[in-house]
């Protein structure tokens, strides 16, 4: 079976995501929210467009990308606590999840936590693979904790844009729904989707990758045994 050509199949993936993400940016819930919402995703979009001939990701990190945005996409557009999940599992199963499982708050924001970790993690480590050439455990930890880290830092964006913004506004962007752990929750689905991926990732490699025990010991092992910056500073000489 013939691959669809690199090129061929990013156009198909933004031919797929623009009317798609139009068709929500129509008429949502709150346009202020959906603005907060969107902000960082129009900085995070013109960065894979401009990235795009000096650094391309693989097919699978763009494929990844686009499932997470189009995830976004919809919160965006609902507001994260107001998304109709359970009306539409309703509509198409005759149960939803609120009575199935005891829920007392929407959780499509935990979902696309979680998310965020399963799908960005990925293409994290690639960028680590390639531009800083991480091995063996860090190439497995590093995107953990850059995942972990990265939504730390969301989660103070989200807490500041509240305290600008107030009221409803500001409370419909952080979407606590009167959770006092909301932002602990948040990192602790993501930390747990970055962790899966990489487990999926390294479980992969272990089967594909002949040489993957040495490297994983090899990248653990010290390299400089010396303590680093314990010399005494020296003024250059004055030629």
């Amino acid at each position: 079976m013939k691959l669809i050509s690199y090129r061929r199949y990013l156009i198909i993936l933004a031919a797929l995501y623009l009317p798609y993400w139009i068709a929500l940016a129509i008429d949502p819930n709150d346009r202020t929210t959906w603005l907060l919402e969107n902000s960082l995703v129009f900085g995070f979009v013109a960065v894979i467009a401009l990235s795009y001939r000096g650094f391309p990701l693989s097919r699978v990190s763009y494929t990844l990308i686009f499932v997470f945005l189009c995830l976004h996409a919809i919160g965006a557009h609902y507001t994260y606590t107001e998304v109709p999940y359970d009306a539409w599992l309703r509509s198409a199963f005759g149960t939803d999840l609120k009575t199935a499982l005891g829920f007392e708050r929407n959780h499509f924001d935990r979902l696309v936590h979680f998310c965020y970790g399963l799908l960005i993690a990925y293409p994290v480590r690639e960028i680590f693979v390639r531009i800083a050439d991480v091995r063996g455990f860090w190439g497995y930890f590093l995107p953990l904790d850059l995942t972990l880290s990265s939504s730390a830092i969301f989660e103070l964006i989200e807490w500041g844009a509240a305290v600008v913004f107030g009221g409803d506004v500001g409370t419909a962007y952080l979407g606590t729904q009167g959770d006092e752990w909301d932002a602990q929750k948040d990192m602790a689905m993501a930390g747990l989707g970055a962790l899966i991926a990489m487990s999926i990732t390294a479980a992969i490699n272990v089967y594909m990758q002949r040489d993957f025990a040495s490297e994983l010991a090899h990248s653990l092992r010290v390299k400089h045994p010396h303590p680093l910056g314990e010399n005494p500073v020296r003024p250059r000489r004055k030629r």
